[in-house]
């Protein structure tokens, strides 16, 4: 019976999200396209800003010419680089005083996921000073406009240039939750391979496969339209094209921009149609543990995928035809789509266990997972408590 109620609210929030103002971020692409952001920020108006980042990419380097830009153009910036993995609302809130502080009026999101969730839950701030993350959380709680959010990915993962959600990590509870809301999406986005080329092995294929599992998961769903199923097949066939070349090559900027666009299409795919049981297992291993939400994703997808059975034969196969060529029946197929994302996990050197994780803190993390997942995602199957023990139990090392 509890199972028909979340089934009954994942239609309404399908049927009801025709009725919302879905967009997309206005978009520079290609390399070197970076270097007309200042000049366009400029002309907007646009004349102080808050760059959030962290520290690895702080010190690559990446920034430098995006900050000289700024410079030459008169835009006055303060760099917030304390962003963790996992943004806390620690990090939020240092940097919302940041901005406060120096009278701001835009924020640049530059990195991976991380900063661009600390962006957002900072911006929601702006909006509603009244409101702190926790009473944010959830959906639809901003519901007003954000200052102007620029986001420029350096990592080919997240896809949250295109989301509505902020992932957060409360530092005192360890829970780890969304805020969504359309004014969450941000208004520009800058696609510029070049800062994508000097991301180490490690993180290319565990962001690529974040990239997948986005996909995947909005691909199997049941909220999916016919526009979000296009891109899902679309990036995962990018995906399967362009990941490893990236992995091995770092310097190939075709493989490097086409992975920019895998996640691109899959972002914009899972924000209309949702993610799924991955996602709710993997951020309680981010919560509790701190494992990168990639390593997580990359991990966990093939075990979940088998766990679902029959129920995802017939999107797998659709997926994996798109893919590659092979296979006679739908479970064959979907079998073979499984089989390669194992291997291309292998192939990239990414574990098949997660060694953080402690047997007693399993029944906390299945219940974790099990209320992210419900009634809010519309999976193929829903997960019961007991299913989620048994997904932690399997990967646990």
């Amino acid at each position: 019976m509890k199972h028909l109620g979340y089934r009954l609210f994942q239609t309404g929030m399908k049927i009801g999200s025709y009725l919302l103002p879905w967009r997309s971020p206005e978009l520079f692409e290609g390399a070197g396209s970076l270097s007309e952001l200042p000049a366009f920020l400029k002309e907007k108006g646009i004349t102080s800003v808050l760059i959030i980042t962290d520290k690895g990419i702080a010190s690559l380097g990446l920034m430098d010419g995006l900050l000289e830009g700024l410079k030459s153009e008169g835009i006055r910036f303060k760099v917030y680089d304390k962003t963790v993995p996992n943004p806390t609302i620690d990090n939020i809130e240092e940097a919302l005083q940041l901005y406060k502080e120096n009278g701001l009026k835009g924020i640049i999101a530059f990195g991976g996921g991380s900063p661009m969730d600390c962006a957002k839950g900072v911006g929601a701030r702006v909006a509603k000073p009244h409101k702190t993350i926790p009473q944010m959380k959830g959906l639809f709680k901003v519901l007003k406009m954000l200052p102007p959010l620029v986001a420029i990915p350096t990592t080919s993962g997240t896809g949250s240039e295109t989301t509505v959600a902020a992932v957060v990590t409360d530092p005192k509870t360890h829970e780890k939750y969304a805020l969504m809301d359309i004014s969450l999406i941000p208004r520009y986005a800058v696609l510029d391979p070049m800062l994508t080329l000097k991301l180490p092995p490690h993180i290319t294929s565990t962001t690529g496969m974040d990239v997948l599992t986005h996909a995947v998961e909005a691909y199997i769903g049941r909220a999916n339209t016919k526009r979000t199923k296009q891109l899902s097949i679309d990036a995962t066939k990018l995906v399967f094209d362009n990941l490893y070349e990236a992995y091995l090559n770092g310097t190939d900027i075709e493989a490097r921009a086409n992975m920019q666009k895998a996640s691109h299409y899959a972002g914009i795919a899972f924000t209309r149609a949702y993610v799924g049981n991955v996602h709710a297992v993997a951020h309680a291993l981010g919560g509790f543990y701190g494992v990168p939400h990639g390593l997580a994703n990359a991990v966990v997808l093939p075990y979940v995928l088998e766990y679902y059975g029959k129920a995802v034969y017939k999107p797998l196969a659709e997926l994996w035809d798109a893919a590659s060529q092979g296979g006679d029946s739908q479970a064959q197929k979907a079998k073979m789509f499984i089989a390669a994302v194992k291997a291309l996990n292998e192939r990239m050197n990414i574990p098949d266990k997660i060694s953080d994780i402690d047997e007693k803190d399993i029944p906390k993390l299945a219940e974790h997972a099990y209320n992210e997942a419900n009634p809010v995602y519309p999976v193929p199957v829903i997960f019961s408590r007991k299913d989620f023990e048994n997904i932690f139990s399997m990967i646990m090392q």
